[in-house]
């Protein structure tokens, strides 16, 4: 996992990797931002990485695997993660808008509390993932496998989960309007509390 090294600000944050302080505290997180991205383009895997709270705009992070990273807090804007492999890894409370996370293979992820709009997940092997308390609007989960996640107290409007494998998946206590689920095997997901026990 990333490095737990205090901002050495003393807010109680983590710093960014290769930082002393937190996004909060850097001079220039613009800056910090390109570094990150810097360091993630020029490899394929990517290990213990803290970029918590930054901003990403207009990025291509395909076909990079991922493992025990913090983006937790961070903004994304049209961003590419297709092809992608992601182990253990946090986007808490995170944004992301037009971003395509589409032919993927994420395992033990979590998205709390987070805001995702106009994203794509599709085709995608997304197994044990966290949305709990996500804001979910106008995205695609088609043709993926969504294995044992979890949308608890999730807010999820105009989106489609067609033709998923949404077995043991928990969408208890979720707000949906709008929700696709055409093909998909809803009797083996767990839509109120005692289901599936």
């Amino acid at each position: 996992m990333y490095a737990l090294t205090p901002c050495a600000a003393g807010c109680g944050r983590n710093a960014l990797t290769g930082s002393p302080v937190c996004a909060v505290h850097a001079a220039d997180p613009k800056k910090e931002a390109r570094r990150i991205v810097e360091y993630i383009t020029q490899r394929e895997l990517i290990k213990d990485l803290n970029a918590s709270g930054l901003s990403f705009e207009n990025i291509d992070f395909s076909r990079r695997r991922f493992y025990g990273c913090n983006f937790s807090g961070a903004s994304f804007s049209q961003c590419s993660f297709v092809d992608s492999v992601m182990r253990m890894s946090f986007f808490d409370f995170g944004r992301f808008y037009d971003c395509d996370f589409s032919k993927s293979d994420w395992q033990f992820l979590s998205f709390g509390g987070s805001s995702i709009l106009n994203c794509t997940f599709e085709g995608s092997e997304l197994v044990h993932i966290n949305f709990g308390g996500a804001g979910i609007t106008e995205c695609r989960f088609n043709n993926s496998n969504l294995y044992n996640s979890r949308f608890i107290n999730a807010q999820m409007d105009c989106s489609d989960f067609i033709n998923c494998n949404i077995k043991k998946t928990y969408f208890i206590k979720t707000k949906q309007e709008g929700i696709s689920f055409k093909s998909s095997n809803t009797a083996e997901a767990i839509f109120e509390y005692g289901e599936g026990d």
